[in-house]
């Protein structure tokens, strides 16, 4: 087989152009993306170093190189991002989901309900965590952005979960009650957003994270909106 370099020259020239770019962790992320070029995971890179990459791989490597150096998010390149148990597709669209956000999971399998809301759904990362991890569940998804919608719909396709989690654009659906209401809503404040990483502020879409001057128009519309009016049922056990 003809090799176009070896793995270690290919990781430290990555590292090496991710380190110029001021890419937070250069030699993460070219591990990260020559595994996902070649099609090896990271041990097998460790553990071979003097391996011959081929033309193709090199070719796909170079590409995903560039972009990285752009300051483009690497779940965006590879297409993908984990969550929980699940893998999800991931692109422009809608934020790339945060460790951090397994939580509002977490609180959900705490309270077992048997109806939950998850506001600003995205990528559909919290409402299909939570049908999956809940089957007895009835989740609806909810986003003001159609484009995000139509993401979280293939997830859930892709997934296998459609016939469980319904998609609505929107924010809260009136004259509705749920058991249980998620959110990770917009937080960031006008001023605020140009200071954030490059990977943020090129790539993730703006309107998903910023809610006026000071951060906290999303939330302060939202909250009374999910107020609950009438007790919830009781939960499923």
């Amino acid at each position: 087989m003809r090799t176009a370099g070896l793995v270690n020259e290919a990781l430290a020239a990555a590292t090496d152009a991710f380190a110029a770019a001021s890419v937070e962790m250069p030699r993460f992320d070219a591990e990260l993306l020559l595994a996902e070029a070649t099609g090896w995971d990271r041990a097998r890179l460790a553990a071979e170093p003097e391996a011959g990459i081929d033309a193709a791989a090199a070719r796909r490597f170079g590409e995903m190189v560039r972009r990285r150096v752009r300051r483009e998010p690497v779940a965006y390149i590879v297409g993908r991002k984990g969550f929980r148990r699940l893998e999800l597709a991931v692109d422009r669209r809608a934020l790339i989901p945060r460790p951090e956000t397994e939580l509002l999971v977490e609180i959900a399998l705490e309270l077992e309900p048997r109806t939950a809301l998850d506001v600003g759904t995205g990528s559909g990362a919290v409402a299909l965590a939570v049908a999956d991890e809940l089957p007895q569940c009835e989740v609806t998804g909810t986003d003001i952005s159609p484009a995000a919608l139509d993401l979280a719909r293939e997830n859930s396709e892709r997934l296998g979960i459609d016939g469980r989690v319904r998609f609505e654009r929107g924010t809260v659906p009136d004259g509705r009650r749920f058991d249980l209401v998620l959110a990770n809503l917009p937080y960031v404040g006008e001023d605020e957003w140009e200071r954030l990483a490059p990977e943020i502020t090129r790539y993730e879409p703006r309107e998903a994270l910023v809610a006026g001057a000071d951060g906290v128009e999303a939330i302060a519309s939202t909250v009374p909106a999910a107020s609950p009016s009438t007790p919830p049922t009781p939960p499923c056990g």
